[in-house]
């Protein structure tokens, strides 16, 4: 109770409306109320309780996610939710499971990709998870080298089928979430090959398991590929590996929105520009930027009330001691994590404006953005997560002892959520293409032509790379204008010094790497 006192003590200090905060938090009054009715919701089903799944081996853990989302999918139904409403239930049940993949991946991609006859076909199928997808990209061999993929679709005239086939060790794929264990179906990348000529990766749609027993189809070996990091965490999740042996799939299975494959074996490029892939990648882009800031407020939020419940040294009359909160050392690695959690949110929501953006401009086979959306969207992938993940342990330890015991929720929640780092891109190589993409607007800064969109302020490079602060007190830094020129002066001259050090080099590859070193 005399934790609950003091927290009632923090909470009254606030110099802000706290329910106006959690409208903009929620991003509408709509979005609070749906928010706060689906956690509701979870708090009271006793089959959502997961205080035990530290304590459980490994099968019974998956069993217990499985009972959890197939009540989630039976309340969905029964209560007749909007689709806003189950994704909401679905990410307050707060266990990874297979259907993250089927709903992140495997229908966004067949959304993406597929054609009109397609939609009917395998969404229909999907929507009503009456089959159960995932996404097989990544191989044991290659991960972000998407172009370097082994596994090969080469396509037999003779029957009108692909023939998919797993040709090496290094071609098996590797992490797929719901592979392992409950999936029927994936959207598989191959590299098709038709009438004697590699075409690059495709998608394709192939059935991993009877509809009838749920056993692997013949050619097919799948399986788990076992305990990962952490407790319960991403244990939950049934992470597999899938071999194919020569598995015969109708023409038709070929994800044919962006290119096809005719009887004949002709490939054929579809009116519709490849680029429109693009809008998958920033879909699932900003979904991992706003998962950041989620995580990041969980984290922050157990270590914010940990620090105004503990208190440590200070008393010298025979009062209270001190808070932990109360002390510069606490505040000063607290709450920037705070702040950028915040950060994190609204940044999401300038993705979610701009994949809307992209999807109007590349309907209407626009594509001048693209670069600069590839690069937005890789930097702050790259710099979301990796700053989450940091956090996280950073209020682990701000946590003290109590941090490292599983019930403070945070060794879980790191463990769960560091592989953001490395799934959708490896977030250094994502940092090398932002790196690449900044260099090459800082060459054509002399050519005459301007840079736009969120490199426009490099237009200004005469002024930025002579200004100096004018900051004289620190109530200054209290205006925005201020903090944005110093961060593009930071910004600038930070993408000229690269691009000056990469220039001395002949090969462009050694002067990135140099740089970086």
């Amino acid at each position: 109770m005399e934790g609950v006192d003091h927290l009632d003590h923090e909470r009254r200090k606030a110099q802000f409306d706290v329910e106006a905060m959690k409208i903009v938090w929620a991003g509408s009054k709509h979005n609070l109320e749906v928010s706060d009715r689906m956690a509701r919701l979870v708090a009271s089903d006793p089959v959502f309780e997961k205080d035990n799944r530290q304590r459980i081996d490994r099968k019974e853990l998956f069993n217990n996610t499985l009972r959890k989302a197939a009540h989630a999918w039976k309340r969905i139904n029964e209560l007749r939710l909007t689709e806003e409403e189950a994704s909401k239930l679905r990410q307050f049940v707060d266990e990874p499971s297979y259907v993250d993949l089927h709903w992140g991946m495997f229908v966004p991609v067949i959304k993406a990709q597929g054609t009109d006859e397609q939609h009917k076909k395998w969404l229909t199928l999907a929507y009503k998870m009456q089959i159960i997808g995932c996404y097989a990209q990544t191989e044991l061999g290659h991960g972000s080298n998407v172009q370097g993929l082994e596994t090969t679709a080469t396509f037999d005239p003779k029957s009108d089928e692909f023939v998919i086939h797993s040709p090496t060790l290094t071609s098996n794929k590797w992490w797929p979430g719901g592979l392992g264990k409950a999936s029927t179906h994936a959207v598989v990348f191959a590299r098709l090959i038709t009438d004697g000529r590699d075409y690059g990766v495709h998608g394709f749609i192939v059935q991993l398991r009877s509809l009838e027993d749920h056993l692997p189809l013949p050619g097919i070996t799948v399986g788990d590929i076992g305990t990962k990091f952490g407790n319960g965490a991403y244990n939950s999740m049934d992470n597999g590996v899938l071999r194919f042996d020569h598995v015969h799939i109708p023409r038709d299975q070929m994800l044919m929105g962006l290119s096809q494959v005719t009887k004949e074996g002709k490939y054929l490029k579809s009116d519709v520009p490849r680029q429109l892939a693009y809008g998958t990648m920033v879909y699932v882009r900003q979904a991992i930027v706003s998962d950041a800031s989620l995580a990041l407020s969980r984290a922050t939020c157990i270590a914010v009330r940990y620090s105004a419940v503990r208190r440590q040294f200070g008393s010298h009359d025979g009062g209270p001691e001190s808070q932990v909160l109360d002390y510069t050392t606490q505040q000063s690695r607290l709450f920037p994590l705070l702040a950028s959690a915040y950060a994190f949110r609204f940044v999401g929501d300038w993705l979610n404006w701009l994949y809307m953006d992209v999807n109007r401009r590349l309907q209407a086979n626009e594509f001048s953005t693209l670069p600069e959306v590839h690069a937005c969207t890789a930097g702050l992938k790259s710099l979301t997560t990796s700053v989450t993940a940091d956090g996280i342990e950073e209020c682990r330890k701000l946590c003290g002892g109590h941090g490292y015991l599983c019930s403070s929720g945070l060794p879980e929640l790191f463990a769960v959520y560091v592989p953001a780092c490395t799934y959708e891109g490896d977030n250094i190589v994502l940092l090398l293409q932002v790196a690449r993409f900044l260099v090459k607007t800082v060459s054509q800064l002399g050519s005459g032509k301007q840079p736009t969109g969120t490199t426009a302020y490099m237009g200004k490079v005469e002024h930025l790379t002579q200004c100096t602060c004018d900051v004289q007190k620190a109530a200054d830094w209290l205006r925005p204008s201020t903090i944005l020129e110093a961060f593009e002066a930071r910004a600038l001259r930070m993408a000229v010094t690269a691009a000056k050090n990469i220039s001395m080099v002949s090969n462009p590859e050694e002067g990135f790497f140099c740089t970086l070193c």
